[in-house]
């Protein structure tokens, strides 16, 4: 019964992390305004890709070479920053170009939309600092730790596909209105003033 318990109070957590607006959300909405619903859910599953490359990374022990190695992780930290920041950069370019969405362009924008989710969480360490030093402490003690890690690595990238999947539908649901071609500038500089803003973060702040 303890074990369940705490399995609960670790699944809670997660999804509570899940749902704090970070690069993920700002990918999400950068690919919902450049290709529509499809493009942001592919964005979605990118981020839930990338979340399962680290987890099994955790799993069979090399992130936690990463998380312990300044020099690679300082790399990695510096790729994901930069990678944040051209995000940003095209999201502005995009609003000074006022570009929509066509039919021609959409199998480019889905796979963008991918591609943009699964390197920008592949280009965050902090994912793995995360999945060797917190995850564990949520781990009950009597339970087997690497068949736990891997259902929690999993928990937590349904509740990421679940979260960022609506996120996609809710800004579908305002296309009409994102669509307008001032509330799309706006919109587009808004965001990619936050991928900007988390590449400089990135950049700037520690573990």
């Amino acid at each position: 019964m303890a074990v369940v318990q705490s399995l609960l109070a670790a699944v809670a957590v997660l999804a509570l992390l899940t749902v704090v607006p970070g690069p993920d959300m700002a990918v999400v909405s950068s690919s919902a305004l450049s290709g529509g619903r499809r493009a942001a859910i592919q964005a979605a599953a990118g981020v839930v890709t990338g979340l399962l490359v680290w987890g099994m990374l955790a799993v069979v022990g090399l992130a936690a070479v990463l998380a312990a190695s300044t020099q690679a992780y300082t790399v990695v930290r510096i790729a994901g920053a930069v990678y944040l920041v051209v995000l940003g950069l095209q999201a502005w370019w995009r609003s000074r170009k006022g570009t929509v969405a066509t039919s021609e362009r959409t199998r480019s924008s889905l796979a963008a939309g991918w591609r943009a989710g699964l390197v920008t969480n592949l280009l965050n360490p902090k994912i793995a600092v995360f999945y060797t030093s917190l995850l564990p402490q949520l781990i009950p003690a009597d339970a087997p730790a690497t068949v736990t890690t891997a259902g929690l690595v999993l928990t937590h990238g349904m509740l990421s596909l679940a979260w960022l999947t609506t996120y996609a539908l809710l800004l579908d649901r305002f296309r009409p209105v994102l669509n307008r071609p001032r509330i799309r500038r706006l919109l587009e500089r808004v965001t990619g003033t936050v991928l900007i803003g988390f590449g400089l973060r990135l950049a700037t702040e520690g573990r």
